[in-house]
């Protein structure tokens, strides 16, 4: 006669998050809003970022300054707060270990030439082939054959 027992809480299976059709339309909606307000405020322009590389306009450090103020800002609001998902559950955010910062030097150098090597930053990558940047395709292959590349050699990185 097969077992039919659950498995307990402690054990390492964990069933997969279910996503509603709702929440995937409104993640979407979001996301696409957001890549409209990168387009229209030149975050990803080309040459927005090679003024910011050469220190010619404030325009990007601007932006990127307020971001980090905005999430900061709204990290100590949630954890002050006691802030609860929309479902209820209790928002955590764990601190991380920086270790000697090895990990992070690698991995700033990896995507800096990336970013170098594309022309733009490699996060709104749908939202440029959105706008008719069509390059950006070589972007998004690259993007996936490094993720599927990283998900290779990560058994046998330190961590």
């Amino acid at each position: 006669m097969p077992s039919t027992a659950t498995p307990s809480p402690t054990s390492p299976q964990r069933a997969a998050p279910v996503v509603r059709w709702s929440d995937a339309l409104l993640y979407l909606l979001l996301g696409t809003f957001f890549g409209i307000v990168l387009i229209k405020s030149e975050v990803v322009s080309w040459f927005r970022i090679q003024e910011m590389f050469r220190f010619q306009s404030f325009h990007m450090y601007g932006i990127i300054g307020s971001a980090i103020a905005v999430g900061a800002l709204s990290i100590q609001i949630l954890q002050r707060t006691n802030a609860r998902t929309i479902r209820g559950e209790p928002i955590q955010i764990s601190d991380k270990p920086f270790r000697r910062g090895t990990n992070q030097i690698l991995g700033g150098i990896v995507f800096g030439l990336g970013w170098g090597l594309l022309g733009a930053c490699p996060g709104p990558i749908y939202a440029l082939i959105g706008a008719g940047i069509t390059p950006m395709f070589v972007g998004l292959g690259a993007a996936i054959l490094g993720a599927w590349t990283y998900g290779q050699v990560k058994p046998h990185l330190p961590h």
